[in-house]
Formats: structure tokens, C-alpha cells, sequence
């Protein structure tokens, strides 16, 4: 069977995803890494993700990821490192099987820490457990007050085999230049400091903690505690409101390509795709590129989103013009003389900051990598 040429993929660049690990073992030159893998290392693929992590020059502690299905996955790979649960479990059979795959689940609320004692009642621990106790200081979405967590720490001190963790999760920290941002972190931590008191009051040993994830690790020196948790920074995208990626020396891991199958001169005054949401000013020579929301390029990309294309010549940065479709896209080529049919469009990725992207799709770049389906082929370099 003769082959067709793919009309749509993505490039996952694991020397990449292996700079940005570097860069947090830069930043945080004592602390453990727990590098967060979860919805598929977002979207980049969580078993390629987790050999190029374990390949790499950087010392990690464990994985992160969100659901019990995630960590069942990951642990099928036969990788031996920690495996931080960050949901949690949610009954006692879901507790039995973090045991059982030697994860470290995550305690928010007390429900969880009642079925942890009525388990450890019935039976002893064949060896050590950790456990990581998460404060809600301010998100407000997963988390106990500081005198749930001083009870969750005084519950379960005298078990030798559980080890336990004091976590939080910044809800504001993108933005820290801002005067809200800082005013809300601040409280969040002053909050975390205030409990961490309490709980070294009465707890045998050091209370090992951990608070920064992406935006933590860029900006506030004073989150990089025992454990941090880096996530979408090490797919190349910046946490921060104002910053992209490449403003704080990120390099980019997954590039999306497509194909230019079409190209029309559409005359003044003609509208271009569903809705007419773009009318041209002037005749315009317009590219229909092999690409939609069928494969995960967001819908609500609004006109003028910047795209590449590559020409015999060069690569153009021109704009998206028209409404997104299911399977295809129209992009601007009146200044492009070269453009042809076949032309590679790169929609984001090495030369074209996600970041940058997701500003002209009202979302974050996180969304972007997470939401490329199974249409898109991805090979990895």
C-alpha cells in the first residue's frame, strides 16, 4: 500500500523537556524532584516523558501524577522510583491498591485519614508508606485547615512505617510582580509557616515539606522546600501571567505541524470560513491549512494567531484568518509570494512560543498541549 503523507503531527523534543529539568535542578540545588506527569506528561506522552526524566543528567526523587488509573500506568512500566498521588484516594480499595503499588497518596480531608486508621486496625503496614498532607491555604479546592492536618500528623505519629509530608499548592503565584498576587501568596504562605510551627511542637523528627510547583520554582526562592513539583515548565511553558516560556530561558518540547492542501485569491469584501468572522479588507491570497479542533487546534483561536510557514525561501510568521473547523484552518499568504501547496505550518512549538499562541485562544498553554488528540501522530527526537 502506498503511503500518504501525514497531514498533521507533532514533534516531542525530549533533549528539551531534558533542559528544563536541568533548569529546576538549577534552581532548586536541594531540593527532590517530583517532576508531574500527569494527563499523559500533558499531553506529551507519559511513558517517553518518564524514560527521558530517568535519563536524564538530573537526580529525580519520583513522578506526580493525578488519578489512580495514571499511577497504575506508570507503575506497569516497572519504574521502582516514588509515585506521588496527587488526588489522593478517595475508599478504602483505592488505599489498599496505593499500598499495594507503593504510592504516595496524598491525605486532603479527614474522611481519608479515618479509612487509613480503620485499615491500619485490621492490619500492620509490611513496610514504610509515605504519606503527604496537603494544607488548603487559600485555593480552596483540595486541602484540610491547619488543625485538621496538626490531627493528621498527631493520628498517625506513633505508625513507624508512615513517613508523612506537609504540602500546600500555591493558587496565585503567577503574577507575583502584581500587588495582589504577592498580598495572596504571602497570606498562603504565612498560613503554611504558622501550621508548620504547630505540627514541629509536637512531631518526632524534621517536618519535611513541600510547596512549589512551576511558578514557586521561577519566582519565590523561599517555596523550593524538601520536595518540589514542576510541571508545565518542564514542557517548555512559562507559569507566569506576564512571561513566556522563552522570556525565562524554557525551550520548548512538543511542535505541531500541518500542511497547506489549498490555496484561493479571495476578493475584497468575500468573508472566510463559518459565521463570516472574517471579512477581507483588501483581495487576499488565503492557505487552507490540514488542521481543526478535530485534531486539539483550539477552536476559540481568534483571527490574527500567529502560524509559520516554511517556503522554498524561508519561514513567514503570518495569521490565522477565519473561524477554526473540524479538519482545516485558513491562514493569510498575500504577502508570501513562495507559499505552496504542501508548505509545512508550524502552529506552535520551536519558533513560535505556546504561549504566545494561547494568548489569541483565551487559554494557557497547558490546555493547548493537553488537548492534541489521537489524529495527531507523535515522534519523538
Amino acid at each position: 500500500m502506498v503511503e500518504s503523507k501525514k497531514r498533521v503531527w507533532a514533534t516531542i523534543n525530549l533533549r528539551a523537556f531534558q533542559e528544563n529539568l536541568a533548569k529546576v535542578n538549577g534552581l532548586c540545588p536541594k531540593s527532590k524532584i517530583y517532576p508531574v506527569i500527569k494527563s499523559n506528561a500533558y499531553g506529551h506522552g507519559m511513558e517517553q516523558i518518564a524514560a527521558a526524566a530517568l535519563n536524564s543528567e538530573t537526580n529525580i526523587a519520583g513522578f506526580s501524577v493525578a488519578t489512580i488509573q495514571e499511577a497504575t500506568d506508570l507503575r506497569s512500566l516497572e519504574l521502582d522510583l516514588p509515585i506521588l498521588l496527587l488526588n489522593g484516594f478517595i475508599d478504602e480499595g483505592e488505599l489498599r491498591l496505593c499500598i499495594e503499588l507503593k504510592l504516595e497518596p496524598v491525605i486532603h480531608s479527614l474522611y481519608q485519614l479515618q479509612f487509613l486508621k480503620d485499615f491500619l486496625s485490621k492490619q500492620s503496614l509490611t513496610g514504610p508508606v509515605k504519606f503527604w498532607v496537603k494544607m488548603n491555604t487559600g485555593m480552596n479546592r483540595l486541602g484540610m485547615t491547619s488543625a485538621e492536618c496538626q490531627k493528621v500528623f498527631q493520628d498517625l505519629r506513633s505508625y513507624s512505617n508512615i513517613e508523612l509530608v506537609f504540602m500546600t499548592h500555591l493558587a496565585y503565584a503567577d503574577d507575583i510582580e502584581s500587588l495582589k498576587s504577592g498580598e495572596f501568596t504571602a497570606k498562603q504562605l504565612g498560613r503554611f509557616s504558622k501550621a508548620c510551627k504547630h505540627i514541629e511542637s509536637f512531631y518526632n523528627g524534621e517536618l519535611e515539606t513541600s510547596i512549589a510547583a512551576s511558578a514557586g520554582i521561577l519566582t519565590l526562592p523561599d517555596t523550593r522546600k524538601k520536595y518540589v513539583r514542576p510541571g508545565v515548565m518542564l514542557y517548555g511553558s512559562s507559569p507566569l501571567a506576564q512571561k513566556t516560556g522563552k522570556n525565562v530561558g524554557l525551550q520548548p518540547v512538543m511542535s505541531l505541524f500541518s500542511r497547506v492542501i489549498s490555496i484561493n485569491e479571495v476578493p475584497a469584501g468575500e468573508a472566510i470560513g463559518y459565521n463570516a468572522t472574517y471579512v477581507c479588507d483588501k483581495d487576499k491570497r488565503v492557505g487552507t491549512v490540514s488542521i481543526g479542533y478535530g485534531d486539539g487546534y483550539p477552536r476559540s483561536a481568534k483571527n490574527g494567531t500567529p502560524v509559520l510557514i516554511k517556503t522554498q525561501s524561508r519561514i513567514f510568521k503570518t495569521q490565522l484568518i477565519g473561524r477554526v473547523s473540524m479538519d482545516m484552518i485558513t491562514i493569510d499568504l498575500s504577502e508570501i509570494d513562495d507559499a505552496d501547496i504542501n508548505d509545512e505550518v508550524l502552529l506552535w512549538g520551536a519558533g513560535l512560543c505556546p504561549d504566545e499562541v494561547a494568548k489569541y485562544t483565551d487559554t494557557i498553554a497547558y490546555e493547548l498541549f493537553c488537548k492534541v488528540t489521537k489524529r495527531v501522530p507523535l515522534t519523538y527526537i
